[in-house]
């Protein structure tokens, strides 16, 4: 049988290295990285240290510590990657991202860090709980990915300007790549991101 012709073949890798390179460069883990040191920027009236201190101690204990639990359990084998998108394997992501940010929270709170970065802190930890109640509770495997975009875009036009609803565009395209690598539907990425509007929109 002979081979597709080469423009056939074309789009269609294309479209894959598309969507996986939205979903790499907008992981959750991305956003929950540089959102608070974003965030932490403007609400401290553009003081670099204080910016740099409140922003790291949540992106370190909402990205970085529970990537780390994750990016080792995925050499192991003890999930399919570091994006875990079996959902049997997500428990124990969830529950590294929820004690790790816990434990930033409470730093937070500790040293009185600004109300604005308490409350994000919050909202993350609002989605990480209400996501591991929609997919362990009603066996439904909403997206992080579209969640956590969708989340952030409505925190960064809170804290900066309303305009940058244009984010959004990113929301699409991430969910759309989620779709088109077959890792979630189109109804897990909608849930997603209407729940990122309504949880993580909440703060701040």
């Amino acid at each position: 049988m002979p081979s597709a012709p080469p423009d056939e073949l074309a789009p269609t890798g294309t479209r894959h290295r598309v969507a996986r390179a939205a979903t790499e460069v907008l992981a959750p883990w991305v956003w929950v990285l540089g959102l608070p040191l974003v965030v932490a920027w403007q609400v401290t009236g553009h003081h670099l240290g204080e910016a740099v201190l409140w922003g790291l101690i949540v992106g370190i204990t909402g990205s970085l510590i529970p990537m780390a639990v994750i990016v080792r359990g995925a050499k192991r084998g003890k999930w399919d990657s570091h994006h875990v998108t079996n959902r049997a394997g997500q428990l124990v992501p969830f529950a590294a991202c929820i004690g790790s940010l816990a434990l930033g929270f409470v730093v937070l709170l500790v040293g009185s860090a600004p109300h604005e970065m308490i409350a994000l802190a919050a909202a993350e930890l609002a989605c990480l709980v209400v996501a591991l109640a929609v997919t362990f509770g009603l066996k439904f495997k909403i997206s992080m990915h579209a969640m956590v975009a969708a989340g952030s875009t409505v925190m960064l036009m809170k804290v900066y300007s309303p305009w940058l609803a244009v984010l959004f565009l990113a929301v699409a395209w991430v969910c759309w790549s989620r779709v088109e690598l077959k890792d979630h539907t189109v109804a897990q990425v909608t849930v997603g991101a209407v729940a990122g509007v309504v949880v993580g929109g909440a703060a701040i």
